[in-house]
This record gives structure tokens, sequence and C-alpha cells, in this order.
């Protein structure tokens, strides 16, 4: 039974589905656009979605606003400033808050960079994935090296300060020297944050219909130890599994999604977690994943694409399944805070990782090893319900 002294931190996640081409290894709901984008019958049905959700969010500060996809920033700044007005409008914000939006190379300019920047975007996540023009084309991007390149410079001469360069490695017949020469460069460019992770077949993609020519795995996990020791050595702290941060820049977004946090999800296929500290419960709910689907429904309560109550024993489980990811672990109060449980509900569990050396425990704090952490999979299964 749930018992909530406090409510989680709450974030507002929006997603954009389209895409100018899909990539083959995105299990994420995007979609090509084959024909003019529904620009201002997005925004008004986000404006419109977001107000139908209000409900269940009421008197609650959002701590940050994560806009991802597909695409953001194949909408104009003018259509985001009305957008982020309209949520200012409606929600409290815990300020300062983070205001993220994702961006393409190959899909953005100086010219909109600098706008969107003047309509309070104040952290940038680029899609590089890497600098190598032969691994941009076997993963299908729609930019090459020296467009990466131009739009990392744009965005600092935009006034950006904090921004996330996201990349990939273990590419379709990438080598150690081009997995190196990727995470260097990341470095040169002096981001404040770096999102490295291994290129995975997921089900439903081309990639996984076709799969291409991957390094063998013992190569993949050499290239990506020493990729963050080259991160660690730069001042990067490896605070995530894949992710890494100078000083006081972690994404505080993602980091709310790792510490079991609440958020709000609108857009096609957004999903969200709210806990009811009056009701003791938690809800997961989703909206519908076409695009022109959603667009049709959103005014009559039909973009819900389900809903579903999770149980104290799933929210155990998930909130290991976050917390894990982190390399500092999280406190037994956050737990408490987080799911409203005793940390009792897990001391079966615990006590097996502590006796296999997956974690450190002490009296206020839980932490993976590294030998956790590189068996993570192993040690959530401990958590299962």
């Amino acid at each position: 039974m749930f018992q909530f002294q406090t409510l989680p931190p709450l974030s507002l996640y929006i997603h954009f589905p389209w895409c100018i081409r899909k990539c083959p290894y995105c299990d994420f709901n995007s979609h090509q656009l084959f024909q003019d984008l529904p620009e201002q019958a997005y925004i008004d049905a986000l404006i419109q979605d977001l107000e139908q959700d209000l409900p269940r969010i009421w008197g609650r500060k959002i701590i940050s606003i994560f806009m991802g996809g597909g695409t953001p920033s194949l909408f104009s700044p003018e259509s985001i400033d009305k957008l982020i007005s309209s949520i200012y409008s409606y929600l409290p914000w815990s300020l300062p808050i983070e205001i993220t939006l994702e961006a393409n190379p190959g899909a953005i300019d100086q010219k909109k960079l600098a706008e969107f920047r003047a309509a309070g975007i104040n952290r940038l996540s680029l899609g590089i994935q890497s600098f190598d023009d032969q691994s941009l084309k076997a993963l299908g991007r729609i930019h090459n090296a020296q467009q990466a390149c131009s739009t990392i410079e744009a965005a600092h001469r935009a006034g950006f300060n904090n921004i996330n360069l996201d990349l990939m490695f273990g590419l379709p017949d990438q080598s150690q020297d081009q997995a190196l020469y990727d995470i260097k460069t990341a470095i040169n460019f002096n981001p404040t944050h770096i999102s490295h992770y291994q290129l995975t077949i997921e089900p439903n993609t081309y990639f996984h219909r076709y799969p291409p020519p991957l390094p063998i795995d013992e190569s993949i996990y050499h290239w990506q130890e020493l990729c963050q020791s080259s991160l660690e050595n730069t001042d990067y702290e490896h605070y995530e599994i894949s992710a890494f941060a100078k000083k006081d820049h972690q994404c505080q977004h993602n980091l709310n999604y790792w510490q079991f946090g609440d958020y709000l999800g609108i857009g096609a296929g957004a999903h969200g977690k709210i806990t009811n500290g009056a009701e003791n419960n938690i809800t997961r709910l989703w909206k519908i994943k076409h695009p022109t689907a959603y667009l049709t429904q959103v005014g009559n309560q039909k973009h819900i694409g389900g809903q579903t109550t999770i149980s104290p024993q799933d929210a155990a489980f998930e909130f290991m399944l976050n917390t894990l990811r982190l390399t500092q672990g999280f406190s037994n109060t956050l737990f408490l805070k987080h799911t409203g449980l005793p940390l009792s509900i897990i001391e079966k569990p615990l006590q097996q990782a502590e006796e296999l050396e997956w974690i450190i425990r002490t009296p206020n704090y839980i932490q993976p090893t590294s030998k956790g952490s590189a068996l993570l999979n192993e040690l959530l299964q401990l958590f299962l319900p």
C-alpha cells in the first residue's frame, strides 16, 4: 500500500512525431514527412492536450520541459514560442527551469537556432551520432560530418551554453580509431553534456529486418571503456550509464526519469507517469501514436491510448530499474519519497545484490558497484516482482 508523504518532482515531455527521414535503427514513434508539416494544427493540439491533462496535476510545479521526437527542430521558432508561452500560462514553473529542444544537423540553421534561443530554449540536444561520413551514411542520417561540426559551432554562436551531443558507438563496420575519433572530436567542441550509447538493434526497425555488419561485442566493450576514459579525463562526470556531464550540467529532465520522478506527456505517443497523493496511487498513461489519429481525437479524450495503475511491487521494481542506472545510486529517503513505500519491501533482493558485490550499502545510501553496473540486467532481475 502506497503512503505518499510528498509528491515527486514533475517534468513535462512533449513529443514531435515527424522526421525528414526515418533512421533504420530508430524504434521511437517517428514518421517520415511525406507532405507539408501540419505545424499549427499540431501546436494547437498539444495545447489542447495539456489543457485536458491539467486536472491530473493541479497545483504542481514543473521542473523541466523536454521537446523530443522525431525532429522538433522541423517546427518554426514562432510555433515553439507559442507553445512555451501557453505552457507558462497553464503551469507554474520551478525556476530556473531547464527547457530542452532536440535538433538534428540538416534540419536547422544559424538563424533558427538564434530564434529558438530567443523563444526560451536554454538547452539544446543535437543528434550528431558520428563525425564520420561513412558511419552517418550507414545510419541513414541526413547530415554529413561537416554539417555536424557547423551546427555545433552555430549553436555556440546562437548563445547556447548548455549543449548535449548524442553519439553512438558499435556502428556498422566501425573501427576502434573511428569510435575514438568521434569521442575526441565531440570533446574538442566542449559541450556541457555528451550522451554516449551503443547502437542496439531494436524490433520493428529496418536494421532488425536487415541486420548490418556490426563489430564483435568484445571490441565494442573495449571501445566503450576507452571512450569513457577519454571523457572522464576531460572533466566529464559519468553520472549515468550513457550520460556524461560537465560540473552542474546533468540533464535535469532525464535525472527526474532516472530518480522515478513524475512526468506529464503530451503529443502523439507521449507517455506520462503521475503520482496521486490523495488517492495513493501511481498512474501511467499514453497518447495514441499515429499523428493523424492524434490530431483527430485530441479534442474528445479519445487521444488517450491507454492508462494503467501500477502496483506497489511494480513501483519498487521500476524505481530500481531507473535509479540503478545512476553511478551514484540513490538515498534511502529517495526510495520512500518517490515510491511511497518502505525500503523493507526490497530488503531480500538488496541483501542478495550486496552478497554478490553488485551494490554497496551504507546506512543512508545504495550504490551499484562497477561489477553491478556491468551486470545491470542480472542485477535488475533480482528485483522483479
